[in-house]
């Protein structure tokens, strides 16, 4: 009785030892079951075989695409074993067909696969019991199916010509491998339970805390290889099928790795190889016809079999369930992003690299394919905290670096991208693409002027080593001294500025004779310049280079309305038009010159149909609709409906379009007030980016300036208060507001307005040069005088403030500097055209 118990207590520990692969602790226990038990000498043949099969693989390790080399010295070990056992035959049938799997597994380590499939037909795998089969021999039958599948793979058919048979092979194969995976993921499934449970038992023995199991060449076969023939046949269906039925069966520690490679794998194939229509869910049956499938190599989507005991898979109430292909694609990335960063291998030290560079590369595989599916989503502001994420893999990575750049870039988070594009330099200081990167951000709403000005001098610095990029550093620091030029308050710095960007820009023009931006930017600062006939030629032959280029062709029209050729001008702006429908840039030039050469009316129904095309862009509850029939929107678009958001340029002063410091500045104070504003009249806030709001404040400015000029006060304070609904604190609107005072008289109201506008931009010269001529009408010359010298120190070219100005000095007597004046604005106007210059954007 004695002796029964204490083998089968050996027997128990024995086991327990096969499931956990603990094979040098088989041989001990091994002798001492012989000592025990007598007959139980062919069960000690048979641990021993299995036992020294297992060690010779765990120590020569068999590798992916390598093909075994015959009997070894150490095999025959294992033969002798086996042999002895199954000769005798007094082992139980259970053992018996153990034995015959664990011989096929030795032959085919041997390389002799015929004789590995003999031994499998002695042994029917499929009447083989999982249910209330011991965890080991539910890793012994998943390592059958696999080697099996290894074996019919590498064992030519007997007729190959038979198309049928062909076919008939190949479904054996993946049936093999599906069942591998199946019956391995419940192995591991319950190796894990038991490990969990033998824990809690022995908990409070000192002891190790888990044992981490290891896959195995066979078992990872049988969990990989079908899919890979599935999509080797063209049959993208039933690999799609095999990965989420991998990935939906319940989690354990040893799949962690391999459920990542998966997860990743089938995000690629959902975002590369599979389009919204050829889409199902993963709770669906798949389609019996896809396009994703080879119709010439088509075999049905349903499994041929059926196992008695499956892995268990994640269920329950409410579950998430992806309804598209990049939704189920993000959602595996993510997942894979979590598993990446919670086994991220960060040490430095030597004898980490190879993990930490593996960890590195599997997660720039996962961040690359999240780059690819928020991208197409426009999702930047979460795919730049991704990316944030993986900064603790970045140090010294410039891939990932840049990536985070990029996406900050595209969020918006333009300052905070400058900052990473300055390590992305520091890591890569020979590659000029990045500096220019810095200065594209540096010269747009940042206006960082003076560190554009020295991420441009990078570039140029590199000299031969960035030869096809030193036209793009030239064209870069000729916008640097142009906006520079707009921004410096006293003449000399303007005209020093203006010189060097003129250079600038002559340079990158030789260096890059084919480039027509460096040829329109040119013509721009010509322009800005007046140097009229000039730029006039230059940006002729921009539009030669580039004809359909749209700011040339405003240049264009600018320059025609600047030699008072305001009929050529606006045709030019309508062929514009044809092209850009939706370029409200162009759109208020139109009409400005539609109300010089049409008549106001034609202008009105211009700015109509700009209000239909900004409802047509956009989708956006307007909070200014506030149901009164005398507003325009009322009288010309009556349709109410959702607009649709998309983005437009920067908004900047409708008059002159300069985006320098000042105007930001303003335009921040402003938005700040605005909001406050709105917030205490209307409970209703404005949904969405700022720009289309500010756009469609322009759009009313611009109509209540047209109707001033008819006259028509009571509908031009009907538009200015449209703009004021949206941002009632904006310089703009608050001048247009004293514009219409001044059309009714009110002249103490005016200055009040006005005042208000400066307060907010200090620097707006139609308000200055407004200002200034309400205080002459009220006889304060030299607080006039003072307002109008301001204006010109901003704007050296506005004639309508040098002619205030010299109206000034008259009234003062002091006709001498009057008519200087009023020379110095015949020939400014001679050369101004319908809108300044810089409302033309100036970007790299």
């Amino acid at each position: 009785m004695t002796a029964r118990k204490s083998g089968s207590r050996l027997e128990t520990e024995i086991e327990r030892c096969r499931s956990e692969g603990q094979w040098d602790k088989i041989p001990e226990l091994v002798r001492q079951l012989s000592a025990k038990l007598i007959s139980n000498d062919d069960l000690g043949e048979l641990l021993l075989a299995e036992a020294k099969l297992q060690q010779y693989l765990k120590e020569n390790p068999i590798k992916q695409g390598a093909s075994p080399r015959g009997p070894r010295p150490r095999l025959q070990e294992v033969r002798k074993h086996l042999t002895a056992a199954l000769d005798r035959g007094n082992l139980k049938p259970e053992y018996m067909q153990e034995a015959s799997l664990i011989m096929a597994k030795l032959c085919y380590v041997e390389g002799d696969y015929r004789e590995a499939l003999n031994q499998y037909s002695r042994v029917n795998l499929d009447e083989m019991q999982l249910v209330g089969a011991p965890v080991y021999r539910l890793s012994m039958i998943a390592e059958a199916y696999a080697t099996k599948g290894l074996c019919l793979e590498k064992v030519p058919m007997a007729s190959p010509s038979l198309s049928n048979r062909n076919a008939d092979r190949d479904q054996e194969i993946i049936t093999c491998y599906e069942k591998s995976g199946d019956i391995a993921l419940l192995y591991l499934q319950e190796v894990e339970k038991a490990l969990s449970v033998g824990i809690q038992n022995r908990s409070p023995k000192p002891g190790p805390v888990t044992q981490e199991q290891e896959l195995g060449y066979f078992l990872e076969t049988g969990l990989q290889r079908a899919h890979v023939i599935h999509f080797k046949n063209g049959n993208l269906t039933r690999g799609v099928g095999r990965f989420r039925e991998i990935l939906r069966a319940v989690e354990t520690r040893t799949t962690q790795n391999l459920r990542m490679t998966i997860a990743r794998q089938l995000a690629e194939i959902l975002l590369r190889g599979m389009c919204e229509q050829s889409y199902w869910n993963p709770l669906e049956d798949p389609p019996h016809h896809s396009p994703l499938d080879d119709p010439l190599r088509h075999t049905p989507h349903t499994k041929d079999y059926a196992l008695s005991r499956r892995p268990r898979i994640y269920s329950g109430e409410n579950l998430f369930c992806p309804q598209e292909n990049t939704e189920e694609a993000l959602l595996l990335l993510l997942i894979s992003e979590s598993m990446a960063n919670r086994d991220a291998v960060l040490s430095r030290i030597p004898e980490h690299n190879n993990d930490r560079i593996i960890s590195l590369q599997s997660a720039s595989l996962v961040y690359d394919l999240l780059t690819i599916a928020l991208g197409r989503r426009g999702q930047y502001e979460m795919l730049s905290e991704c990316l944030e994420r993986a900064m603790k893999f970045a140090f010294e990575e410039f891939h990932l670096w840049f990536q985070l750049a990029l996406s900050l870039m595209a969020a918006g988070k333009s300052a905070r991208a400058v900052k990473v594009l300055k390590e992305c330099i520091r890591l890569k200081p020979d590659d000029p693409t990045i500096p220019l990167l810095a200065v594209k951000l540096c010269i747009g709403n940042l206006h960082w002027l003076e560190e554009g000005e020295r991420f441009a001098k990078i570039v140029i610095d590199m000299g031969e080593k960035a030869a096809e990029f030193r036209a793009k550093g030239c064209l870069a620091i000729g916008l640097v001294y142009s906006l520079r030029a707009t921004d410096a308050s006293l003449r000399g710095m303007q005209e020093e500025y203006q010189k060097k960007a003129l250079s600038a820009f002559q340079r990158a023009q030789s260096l890059s004779p084919t480039d027509h931006l460096a040829v329109f930017y040119l013509a721009l600062q010509l322009a800005v310049s007046r140097q009229i006939p000039e730029a006039l030629g230059y940006v002729r032959q921009a539009l030669q280079l580039q004809g359909d280029d749209v700011h040339s062709l405003h240049l264009l029209a600018l320059l025609l309305s600047a030699q008072k050729h305001y009929h050529d001008a606006l045709n030019i702006i309508e062929m514009a038009l044809s092209e850009y429908p939706e370029n409200f840039i162009l759109l208020f030039t139109k009409v400005k010159l539609e109300t010089l050469c049409r008549g106001p009316e034609e202008a009105l129904l211009s700015c109509k149909r700009m209000l239909q095309i900004w409802k047509s862009c956009y989708n956006l509850t307007n909070p200014s609709d506030s149901g009164r029939g005398s507003s325009l929107l009322d009288r010309a678009v009556a349709d109410r409906r959702q607009l649709n958001a998309m983005t437009l340029p920067d908004f900047s002063d409708p008059e002159t379009g300069s985006l320098h410091a000042t105007s930001i500045a303003a335009s921040r104070v402003e938005q700040a007030l605005s909001e406050v504003a709105s917030s205490l009249q209307s409970s209703a806030p404005k949904q969405g980016p700022l720009h289309p709001w500010m756009t469609l404040a322009q759009i009313w400015l611009h109509a209540a300036e047209v109707y001033i000029g008819m006259g028509k006060a009571a509908e031009a304070t009907a538009c200015t208060q449209e703009a004021a609904n949206l941002f009632p604190m904006s310089h703009n609107v608050l001048f247009m507001k004293g514009q219409v005072a001044e059309l009714r008289g009110n002249v103490d109201e005016a200055k009040r307005w006005y005042e208000e506008a400066l307060s907010i931009s200090p620097t707006h010269v139609k308000t200055m040069q407004r200002l200034g001529l309400i205080l002459h009408q009220l006889q304060r010359y030299s607080l006039a005088e003072k307002i109008l010298r301001d204006a010109v120190q901003v704007n050296s070219t506005a004639h309508d403030v040098w002619n205030s100005l010299g109206e000034v000095l008259q009234a003062q007597g002091n006709d001498t500097a009057a008519t200087e004046c009023f020379l110095t604005a015949l020939e400014l106007e001679a050369s101004c055209p319908i809108l300044p210059f810089t409302i033309i954007p100036r970007a790299l």
